[in-house]
This record gives C-alpha cells, sequence and structure tokens, in this order.
C-alpha cells in the first residue's frame, strides 16, 4: 500500500483562511486515502472560539458519514492540535495524525496539555509530526508578522 498524504490539501486550506483574515490552518481528513472533509480555521468569521479547523474538519467527516466515530480516518492539520482539539481527536477515535509546524505556545499533543498522554485519554492516536513543517510555520510566521507591522 502507497501512503498519500494529504498535506498539500491542508496547506490550501491553510492559505485560504489566511486570506480570509484567520490564523492560517488547515485540516483534512481521510480514509483509505479518500478525502472526507477539509476545512481551515473559521473562529472570526463564525465567531466561535471552537472553530478550529480540525473540529470543524471532523464534524464535517461525521456528517459525511453519518457516524460520531472516524475510526479508521487520519487526520492531516498544519499546526500541532490545541488541548480542546487533542481531545475532539480522541472523543471521534481518529487513527492517525499528521501535522507540520509544532506549537509550543497552545499545543496540546506534543508541547502544553499532551492529551494523548494522559491515562483520561480514551483513545490515543498514532501521530506523526513535521509533514509540511516548513511551509506550515512559514504561513503561522508571515501571517503574525503582518499583523504587527
Amino acid at each position: 500500500m502507497t501512503f498519500l498524504s494529504h498535506m498539500e490539501t491542508a496547506l490550501a486550506e491553510a492559505r485560504a483562511a489566511g486570506e480570509r483574515r484567520e490564523v492560517p490552518v488547515g485540516a483534512v481528513i481521510a480514509r483509505g486515502g479518500t478525502m472526507i472533509a477539509r476545512e481551515g480555521n473559521r473562529t472570526r468569521e463564525l465567531r466561535d472560539p471552537t472553530a478550529h479547523a480540525e473540529i470543524l474538519a471532523i464534524r464535517s467527516a461525521c456528517a459525511s458519514l453519518g457516524t460520531e466515530r472516524l475510526a479508521g480516518c487520519d487526520l492531516y492539520v498544519t499546526l500541532e492540535p490545541c488541548a480542546m482539539c487533542a481531545g475532539a481527536i480522541a472523543a471521534a477515535r481518529i487513527d492517525r495524525v499528521y501535522y507540520g509546524a509544532g506549537d509550543p505556545k497552545s499545543g496540546g499533543v506534543v508541547h502544553g496539555a499532551r492529551v494523548f498522554e494522559h491515562p483520561q485519554a480514551h483513545h490515543v492516536p498514532e501521530v506523526y509530526e513535521g509533514i509540511g513543517e516548513a511551509e506550515s510555520a512559514g504561513l503561522l510566521r508571515q501571517f503574525f508578522a503582518s499583523r504587527r507591522g
């Protein structure tokens, strides 16, 4: 079986989010190589602090599949999920998480809360970091630099 990454699509969603003046984070959920959902951050647009790319992609994938669990699915996201998103990933039973840039400030997987390391974690996905890291980090740096400048 050949590995098919959907990180390029997640990066496209991140770029689109940045164009909407959202923090440029994008996410894709796939099963068996088939893309099920793709989303970018929409917290400002929806005036919803939970409208992170991962949460929106999980909601969309669950609706598409008609289920509350995403077993057999992979999540590709351009930034390390925060604690809220990591909790949703565990609740959705996503098999694998591939992420681009680490997030030392707000991450919830490798940094910060390390949600999947807690004994209370209902499900622990496989985690692969650094996929598309340079471009993911570059989009974020450029976005925040433009906001300061």
